[in-house]
């Protein structure tokens, strides 16, 4: 039944509403007081970037908290512009030798012209992702409200509202569940009968609202078109009121709750997109039935459900750099004062925000963690809110691994074994090769196809960048039949490279040609070039994984001496005339247009790579170290969360707290703590959790590495539950500036050393066994 009018339902105070809600939440599952792990305001949201982000990995809200009006911002994952497609441009292997021709000759801008003539995908442009829109609560004037206090609780991913008005106190209670896939709100107040409000929907979207009853209404409409065709997706997001006491009824385009004692409101949304070549699935359906079982359920135990699952996850890992007064500030004000005030506890909300906001981003059945994570509020997001897979999507998956958060990388590991299907595609269409490949974005629909315009897209390496993150998740889990199910996506890419690599006739060495440092110009007036070091360094990592893989697995014996032949002939890192690491196979970096460009492309063999390291490649450290002053500290949001876990692989803790200083001061943060480009992209989050990560730990080479980067700003405290690669949970305690414990415990019984400065200590552990270690008399020893 659809009401178009005012219809009411009357509830008297004793009516349960049983068949809708067995029970009211009892005064026991009212959650507790908040903790240091909370970000807390005096004031509800203005600003976008000031709301309060709540997700159970495929649904998000923004919860503004208002007075006379609450707004929360609607996103549901799969919710992008478009249909499927696929841009890869059949005009590609006929144009590719006069390309290699022109980029060896010199005349870069030449290459450019020839490329974005012919080489570019069609269309040249990738879908947006798209908001829902809000759904509105409307309470009257917010004159004579006092002691207003809203917050997020990261370990409950719970959203507050409290403020006290005539007399009474109200309190909202929000989160959304991964268990029964919906947002849950409650609103109570601490006298009957004071619980009065109008719930209805606003979107940007081609949408219209429906009454179904008093208690429910549907926004449903059409995503946006691209490339001149329509959208193929169709979104629904239902609400269903249920109020205690008072009447519930119906206006125009509007649910109102007249006089209860408290309400429920839940909230489902969902696409018909099922794949990203099948759009058959029926929001209706999916939002009903979601519905439908959780307000069959108390709100005490959609509640406790909910904290399960959370606590389950983000609980792994605890963090303490210590604490001063400034703690007790609202977190607006921490944000404003942190590059003066002396805020440690600061850092650790920060890191575990990072942690908080990839739980509520990415879970498994969901797609990756965009450029906005899971929340946007516009229908063309900021770069289309899309994977750019030149640095930003694998940065927001660093911390996963380190910070025990192994399977949030699911949803990207799907996707990476989906491009490799679109970008097999793209191999053959556009350059006539085996295997698959991917530029520097994607989106929803997959699109593999170099985008945007020469400059930016012409870069061939953005699918095996990704592969790293495939291997990193073998190499902390160890896992054998998870290897084998990767493999032929590792080897795909490695057989992309193997057929399009080509030799340079200068020196000789193998290069990848056309390609770009992402997003940098050099001193010809353009970013086209051939087997620039990043290039190189990811080529570099993909053979040796492909190759690490198919030994393990004892199989493609001759196809693995093949990958390592070729990585033999790649060009190798090399040092300029600055004493800098060559961002290009040519010196030309200190002739380049931006001495400060925020990509430091050239570095990621310094980190997320290990290929250069303090230890072992001094020089090369040395190298990139010059490059890193050379660009210097403050840059854009994502840029200062690399440079972070760059200077930590360095060792350099009192540069790299700078740093992160910078990233968490008000340029770089906005009071919600979400990151500042500006404007808002999540990468910068997750580069900030990365990076304090690797102050304390690393691992690569076998190697566990303790506190590496430990600033003097931090001279006391303890961090539990972090990840090594081979299977180990480390464990730090640190006072004075000096280890005080170190407690391992070892999943596989793999082998590893320990390293804490010059001391170097084998680890002798069998599997699932434990043991602490400490300094002694001078010597790191088992305690």
């Amino acid at each position: 039944m659809t009401f178009s009018r005012r219809e009411t339902l009357k509830l008297s105070a004793g009516l349960s509403l049983a068949a809708l809600v067995p029970q009211v939440a009892a005064a026991q599952t009212r959650p507790t007081a908040s903790n240091d792990l909370t970000l807390w305001y005096r004031e509800p949201a203005n600003e976008w970037t000031e709301a309060l982000p709540l997700g159970n990995g495929r649904l998000g809200a923004m919860v503004f908290g208002g007075i006379a009006r609450e707004r929360l911002q609607l996103n549901e994952d799969t919710l992008y512009a478009g249909a499927p497609y696929q841009p890869a441009n059949p005009d590609g292997p006929a144009a590719l030798p006069e390309i290699r021709k022109l980029i060896f000759e010199g005349k870069y801008l030449e290459a450019q012209a020839l490329i974005q003539a012919k080489f570019m995908g069609n269309p040249m442009r990738q879908v947006s992702y798209q908001t829902i829109g809000e759904m509105t609560l409307t309470f009257g004037p917010s004159s004579n409200a006092s002691a207003y206090r809203r917050e997020l609780d990261l370990t409950k991913a719970l959203s507050t509202v409290t403020y006290r008005q005539d007399g009474v106190t109200y309190t909202r209670e929000t989160f959304i569940s991964p268990v029964d896939q919906v947002l849950v709100m409650r609103l109570s107040a601490d006298k009957p009968g004071k619980v009065s409000f109008q719930l209805g929907f606003e979107t940007p979207q081609l949408g219209a609202v429906t009454i179904e009853s008093p208690q429910e209404i549907v926004l449903s409409g059409r995503n946006g078109g691209h490339n001149g065709k329509d959208g193929a997706l169709r979104f629904e997001s239902r609400v269903r009121v249920v109020a205690s006491g008072g009447q519930q009824s119906t206006g125009t385009d509007e649910l109102v709750v007249s006089g209860a004692d408290s309400a429920l409101v839940f909230m489902a949304a969902a696409t018909n997109y099922k794949s990203f070549r099948d759009v058959s699935g029926d929001a209706t359906a999916i939002t009903k039935d979601q519905i439908t079982r959780a307000a069959s359920r108390s709100f005490g135990a959609l509640y406790s459900a909910h904290l399960d699952a959370h606590k389950a996850v983000f609980d792994r890992v605890s963090v303490d750099f210590g604490r001063t007064e400034v703690a007790d500030l609202p977190t607006n004000e921490r944000i404003a004062k942190s590059l003066t005030l002396n805020d440690p506890a600061l850092a650790a909300l920060y890191f575990q925000y990072g942690r908080y906001l990839l739980i509520a981003c990415s879970r498994p059945g969901t797609q990756p963690a965009n450029l906005q994570g899971l929340w946007n509020e516009k229908l063309n997001a900021p770069w289309g809110g899309k994977y750019t897979i030149n640095i930003n999507t694998e940065m927001n998956y660093w911390p996963a691994e380190p910070t025990a958060l192994p399977e949030l990388t699911e949803p990207l590991i799907r996707m990476v074994r989906e491009i490799s299907i679109t970008g097999a595609e793209t191999a053959k269409i556009m350059y006539g090769a085996r295997g698959w490949v991917a530029h520097h974005n994607t989106d929803l629909w997959r699109a593999t196809a170099p985008i945007d315009a020469a400059f930016y897209g012409t870069w061939p390496t953005g699918g095996a960048w990704l592969c790293l993150h495939l291997w990193d998740r073998y190499d902390y889990g160890r896992d054998p039949a998870y290897l084998r199910e990767i493999y032929p996506i590792l080897k795909g890419a490695s057989q992309f490279f193997l057929d399009t690599l080509v030799k340079d006739p200068a020196s000789g060495y193998m290069v990848t040609a056309p390609s770009i440092s992402p997003e940098n110009q050099h001193k010809f007036g353009t970013s086209i070039c051939a087997g620039p070091t990043m290039d190189m360094q990811i080529i570099r990592d993909l053979f040796a994984n492909t190759a690490r893989a198919a030994e393990i697995l004892k199989t493609d014996k001759s196809f693995r001496a093949e990958v390592l032949a070729m990585r033999n002939k790649l060009v190798p890192n090399q040092i300029g005339k600055a004493g800098q690491l060559q961002e290009w196979k040519d010196d030309w970096d200190m002739e380049a247009a931006d001495m400060h460009h925020r990509h430091v492309s050239h570095l990621y063999g310094l980190f997320p790579s290990h290929q250069i390291t303090t230890r072992k490649t001094p020089e090369l450290a040395a190298a990139a170290k010059k490059s890193l002053e050379l660009r210097g500290d403050m840059s854009t949001g994502w840029a200062i969360g690399w440079r972070i876990n760059l200077w930590a692989r360095l060792g350099e803790g009192e540069r790299t707290h700078s740093i992160l200083k910078l990233l968490l001061g008000p340029e770089r943060t906005y009071p919600n703590m979400f990151d500042a480009h500006p404007p808002f992209q999540i990468d910068g989050n997750f580069g900030g959790t990365s990076g304090m990560t690797e102050m304390l730990m690393q691992s690569y080479d076998d190697e566990i590495i303790l506190l590496p980067a430990l600033p003097t700003a931090w001279p006391k405290g303890r961090v539990t539950g972090l990840k090594a690669r081979g299977g180990f949970t480390v464990d730090l305690h640190w006072a004075d500036m000096t280890l005080e414990r170190v407690t391992i415990r070892s999943a596989f019984g793999e082998k590893a050393t320990l390293v804490l400065g010059a001391h170097r200590l084998p680890l002798t552990l069998k599997k699932g066994r434990s043991a602490s270690f400490g300094l002694r008399d001078g010597d790191l020893l088992r305690l």
